[in-house]
């Protein structure tokens, strides 16, 4: 297990200089608008009878200029639209802003641009026209592929509209991903299995599979509060849905490589994996967070929450917040990141940016624990570790 040596403050600054390359630049565009709100969803979302598409196309424009002032030549590995329900935007409102983009960050060849829709908003027209915009890939929210569980999860589709909203997304694009939430309420071990065969029928390259969590804040997470949020899997079966999910995929030549996504080879979410490789992204948006390396310095963004106080303060050049991260912070939020992807951290990387090493004592204990695997200068958590994850975060970070 070979380590750097411990890098001095300046020689820090220099590591943090470059530091956002490791995991590549990425832009983030947040459309706060739904058509509902789900019962699970923690997400910054909100519903409006009215929405001044111009306004909104205007304030995009003169934040992606203000930002980009700041990080101008930088290459551009991806830019993702999510929310909220992206499939709301106007297409020229999308083709605006990636017009935009490119006055600022050249485009990597390979560029990833993304777009969240919910079946319910898929048009033909309005994908042909986000296709034209420049938009590449898209991640639909089906979220299940049964009807009573969709109306319990508070969806607006059924399965016949999650189904052909696939079809218009592929004759649009060669790259479809789509959201699917087990673990649900009521649901047994054979009707996941059942389910994930049917999703898998359907040939996407990618997939996002989530274990339903309840969040504090949300219907959801107030109904089991009070006890009213029956039917729950128990941890053991929810780890029996996990290692069914991995078994499943695996076979049909979908990799698990992060915790809750699988995809061909070639087609993971190269926006996702900047987040996870610890790279830089910046936010644009109501609540949108951000990760920019500045002056030798990374700074966690925050932008205004509620949607009418966002224009307003983008207007007036006040939209977000700041805050330098530590190189402690910056070690502790790589390895969060990090330990969720097959390719795990570096440990030479993790010394780097926060000048103390992982102690190797820890390590090896959860090497002979079978919860991590350490080769060379990487380290990397097992299936058996994902399954424990925070557990084996807690454990590195003591």
């Amino acid at each position: 297990m070979r380590t750097a040596p411990r890098p001095s403050k300046n020689s820090l600054q220099v590591v943090l200089l470059a530091d956002w390359q490791h995991g590549g630049f990425g832009l983030y565009i947040h459309w706060p608008f739904c058509a509902a709100k789900c019962p699970y969803c923690d997400f910054n979302s909100h519903v409006s009878s009215r929405i001044d598409h111009a306004a909104w196309r205007e304030a995009y424009l003169r934040e992606i200029a203000r930002i980009g002032s700041e990080t101008e030549g930088r290459v551009l590995n991806s830019v993702y639209f999510g929310g909220g329900t992206p499939s709301l935007m106007e297409p020229d409102t999308v083709a605006a802003i990636l017009a935009e983009i490119g006055l600022y960050w050249p485009r990597a060849n390979d560029i990833e641009i993304t777009l969240e829709a919910n079946p319910s908003s898929v048009e033909a027209r309005r994908f042909a026209g986000y296709a034209e915009a420049g938009v590449n890939r898209v991640s639909l929210g089906v979220q299940s592929l049964r009807d009573d569980d969709l109306r319990a999860l508070g969806r607006l589709h059924d399965v016949a509209q999650a189904k052909t909203a696939l079809s218009v997304a592929k004759s649009h694009f060669n790259r479809v991903s789509f959201d699917l939430i087990y673990a649900r309420q009521h649901q047994t071990f054979d009707a996941w299995k059942e389910e994930l065969d049917e999703a898998l029928e359907l040939s996407a390259d990618h997939l996002s599979l989530y274990q339903l969590t309840i969040e504090p804040g949300t219907a959801f997470g107030d109904r089991y509060a009070v006890g009213k949020l029956r039917g729950l899997p128990d941890d053991d079966l929810g780890a029996d849905m996990y290692e069914l999910t991995q078994e499943i995929t695996s076979s049909v030549g979908l990799s698990a490589y992060e915790v809750s996504n699988y995809a061909e080879n070639g087609s993971e979410s190269r926006h996702n994996l900047i987040y996870w490789r610890y790279g830089d992204y910046a936010g644009i948006g109501p609540g949108a967070h951000g990760r920019l390396t500045l002056d030798g310095q990374k700074l966690a963004t925050v932008a205004s929450t509620m949607p009418s106080s966002w224009l307003t303060k983008q207007a007036e050049g006040s939209v977000e917040s700041r805050e330098v991260i530590s190189g402690a912070e910056q070690a502790s939020e790589y390895l969060m990141m990090g330990l969720r992807i097959n390719d795990g951290i570096s440990l030479e990387r993790f010394e780097a940016l926060g000048g103390i090493a992982l102690q190797k004592t820890k390590l090896l204990d959860l090497v002979n624990e079978g919860l991590i695997v350490v080769q060379g200068d990487r380290t990397r958590a097992t299936q058996r570790g994902r399954m424990v994850l925070n557990a084996v975060i807690r454990e590195l970070m003591v």
